[in-house]
């Protein structure tokens, strides 16, 4: 019998677009032979929906044709249902039950742990990393103070708060300054794809970058900047999880901005990256210790930035939700290792169902007479 697979993208999120990219490439490799596929769409807005052709609906934004989507908190019947309009309220429409959910959400309301949550409660199998994992990675100041405690190595940084920019942003810049000499990297704590990242050189950039920042986040982080190789591999797994050859970014930028990424395509790939033996192995054995560090399952694209000068190596960050299109990292890093992309989601549905099923061991109940 063939999995019924919820695949859930768009959202509320500067990744929106990211993530409609990332769901056509992943609905287009799903094996139909194995699998009934139902998309489900949130808007700009946060308004589920579903129907025919929700992808192609979302990139032409015409949403007329498609009706509100529902998953209930009722782990008994984890259903996907659409909501409509009747003569005495509104009434529920089953469209199917669910054995996965394939979260392609990338960046807030997504990919940091509030629908995995809502997924828990649901009592849905689902694609990637739980709730810790997923906070802990998405929001990058926490991450890197894990990383610190677990002696994995980070570039220095600060956090800032956006209410800092109306009571003091004098004394935020001084304070940024002190990080490290120019340049440094102001990134929103809690968003991917390089969405409101800036490389600044001089005291204005800094103005302009953090206020950039703070458009997406309330949080941001202001980071050592150095002249790097970015170095990436792919995680697998769930326990024992499995690592990819690490791949090398060549960026067509200043450095690996969204338009380097998504618009102008020009970036380069090198795959296997040009490392030596022992800088291999400790790229594959930080990324798994990340990995285990935040608790994460199924998947997750660890970055690294190489020094060019010095040779040390920093982690940068995790991705549990990493873009799937055609030019990502994640699955083209696979690929490189002898798993096909249509092999590697066959792979993360089982990974799904098998953290599911280890976690339904585990008591809910207590009685002093156990």
């Amino acid at each position: 019998m063939k999995k019924r697979i919820v695949v859930i993208f768009g959202g509320r999120s500067g990744e929106h677009e990211v993530s409609l990219m990332s769901a056509r490439s992943v609905i287009a490799q799903l094996n139909p032979e194995r699998y009934e596929v139902y998309q489900v769409g949130i808007t700009h807005n946060g308004i589920w929906l579903t129907g025919e052709n929700v992808l192609d609906a979302f990139v032409s934004r015409h949403y007329e044709p498609l009706k509100p989507a529902v998953l209930l908190p009722n782990p008994a019947h984890p259903n996907l249902y659409t909501l409509e309009a009747g003569l005495e309220g509104a009434l529920l429409n089953l469209v199917t039950p669910v054995d996965v959910v394939f979260p392609l959400l990338h960046g807030t309301f997504g990919e940091d742990g509030t629908l995995q949550g809502f997924l828990e409660i649901c009592g849905l199998p689902y694609v990637g990393a739980g709730v810790l994992g997923s906070a802990v990675g998405m929001d990058k100041a926490a991450f890197k103070d894990v990383m610190q405690a677990h002696g994995i190595p980070t570039l220095p940084m600060i956090l800032a708060h956006r209410s800092e920019l109306e009571t003091g942003m004098a004394a935020l810049l001084d304070r940024a300054e002190k990080v490290a000499p120019y340049p440094l990297f102001i990134k929103p704590a809690n968003l991917g794809s390089s969405v409101g990242v800036s490389k600044c050189s001089s005291r204005s950039d800094l103005l302009e970058g953090i206020l950039d920042a703070a458009r997406y986040d309330q949080r941001i982080l202001i980071e050592r900047g150095i002249s790097a190789r970015e170095i990436e591999i792919s995680v697998l797994g769930n326990l024992d999880p499995q690592v990819s050859v690490p791949g090398e970014i060549i960026p067509s930028r200043e450095f690996y901005s969204y338009e380097a990424k998504y618009v102008d395509n020009s970036s380069g790939l090198l795959i296997p990256a040009p490392l030596t033996a022992e800088q291999v192995e400790q790229v594959c054995s930080l990324a798994v210790r990340a990995f285990k560090a935040v608790d994460a399952a199924g998947m997750a694209r660890v970055d690294f930035l190489l020094d060019k000068q010095t040779g040390e190596l920093f982690l940068g960050e995790i991705n549990t939700i990493p873009g799937f299109t055609q030019i990502s990292m994640y699955p083209k890093l696979w690929q490189a290792s002898g798993l096909s992309y249509t092999e590697l989601l066959d792979r993360l549905i089982e990974l799904a169902l098998e953290r599911k099923a280890s976690w339904d061991h585990i008591e809910r109940s207590f009685s002093k007479d156990h």
